[in-house]
Parts: structure tokens; sequence; C-alpha cells
């Protein structure tokens, strides 16, 4: 039983981590970042 939550649990962070790559190489984390900037900007009212 533990070794297969153990090899469920590597298998998704396997798979979380080749999705992360994958929406670096895509550039993805530019939109988020711009996002994230404005909103922040927004709620301090300077935006």
């Amino acid at each position: 039983m533990i070794k297969k939550r153990r090899i469920l649990f590597f298998a998704f962070l396997l798979v979380s981590v080749v999705f992360i790559v994958l929406g670096l190489l895509a550039g993805e984390f530019r939109v988020v970042w711009q996002k994230a900037v404005t909103v922040c900007l927004e709620c301090i009212g300077i935006g």
C-alpha cells in the first residue's frame, strides 16, 4: 500500500514538473508575471 502511494506521489510530481517546464518554454511566465504586476499596481492605486 505504501509503495503504491509513493509511486503515485512521484508520478504526480513528475507530471507537475513536466507541465511547469512546458509552460516556461511556451513563455507563459511572462503573461502570468504581467497580470500579477497589473493586479498589484491596481491594488496599491498606482496603475
